[in-house]
């Protein structure tokens, strides 16, 4: 097993660090992934601009589970929507989209790679979906990606679970297995913990941390999970994500010393795009609901039908995660 022996200096450049940019996956949450084409290009001429590696653009959903009238074109990630943005994506720029146990009929929907614009399949699963996961992420091996799996929800899974979970996954074909902070319940104490395992676990293969900012505390949990040999990191533009939102891109390509990054891009986009969003009434980002979720390690919904409903008496929905619990 590869041991850390040394914490990182965060102020040296590190060339393993990859940055991987989730913004119109977690950001199709907020929207129900209805991007306009002109949103999607700019994204992707951002990121290339600003030297990030990975770009998700969406999920691969099952069209016999979702109807696709009720979703925007992201959920699905067709292969033609793809290519109508990136063409052949002859780019440093990797392309990235998910797939979730029990909601992708990846044997079909998921084509060889040699058919395919995508370098990188990313499983997302649930403890109790391992077995699925492993076959999903073998099926994408054979294919001819780049695999990892997004272990969700892990604040939720006791030690032993969680370790035996690990091995089990570090164990498959995967390149890289991402410790994901689901509730933004994880201070960045637990963080170095749960980093120095995943690292030790994963041997000479590679890990990842995909936070959430219900504490605001995304971007130290990104910094400190790195410290700790942590390769992959996840961002959103603007933080954009599902609730509370996720490390803002910006502010982690301002962080790092690499000299290939540059967040000047991202914040030209900022001011094109996300800006009128915002002001078109999508919301995302911290706020008192969402600290209360991940203080008490509950899934964001609750607060965000607390904000969908106007609610503001606070104390009064603590108690109601309590009870919750």
């Amino acid at each position: 097993m590869q041991e850390v022996k040394e914490k990182r200096n965060m102020m040296n450049y590190c060339p393993d660090i990859k940055v991987f940019d989730a913004t119109m996956r977690d950001g199709g949450l907020v929207n129900n992934f209805a991007f306009t084409d002109e949103f999607v290009r700019d994204l992707y001429q951002a990121n290339i601009a600003a030297g990030v590696d990975y770009m998700e653009f969406g999920y691969r959903a099952s069209k016999n589970m979702f109807k696709e009238s009720e979703f925007g074109k992201w959920k699905f990630t067709s292969e033609e929507d793809l290519r109508a943005i990136v063409g052949e994506n002859k780019t440093p720029l990797k392309i990235s989209i998910m797939a979730d146990a029990g909601r992708t009929d990846y044997k079909t929907d998921i084509l060889p790679k040699k058919d395919s614009v995508v370098d990188i399949i990313r499983v997302a699963c649930y403890i109790h979906q391992i077995p699925l996961a492993i076959d999903m992420i073998e099926d994408a091996k054979a294919k001819g990606y780049e695999v990892s799996c997004n272990l969700m929800a892990v604040s939720k899974v006791a030690g032993e679970d969680l370790e035996a979970a690990l091995r089990l996954i570090a164990s498959s074909s995967v390149d890289i297995l991402y410790l994901v902070d689901s509730f933004g319940n994880f201070y960045p104490e637990q963080i170095a913990n749960l980093a120095k395992k995943y690292v030790e676990v994963m041997g000479d293969k590679q890990t990842g941390f995909h936070g959430h900012n219900n504490q605001q505390l995304a971007f130290a949990n990104t910094i400190e999970s790195c410290r700790h040999g942590v390769n992959y990191l996840d961002v959103t533009v603007n933080g954009m994500g599902r609730g509370a939102g996720n490390c803002f891109s910006e502010q982690l390509l301002s962080f790092l010393k690499n000299p290939k990054y540059s967040a000047l891009p991202i914040l030209d986009l900022v001011q094109k795009h996300v800006l009128k969003m915002k002001a078109d009434g999508w919301k995302w980002g911290y706020d008192i609901p969402y600290l209360l979720t991940g203080v008490m390690n509950s899934h964001p919904s609750s607060a965000i039908k607390f904000i969908k409903e106007g609610r503001t008496d606070y104390s009064w929905f603590a108690h109601e995660l309590m009870e919750m619990d």
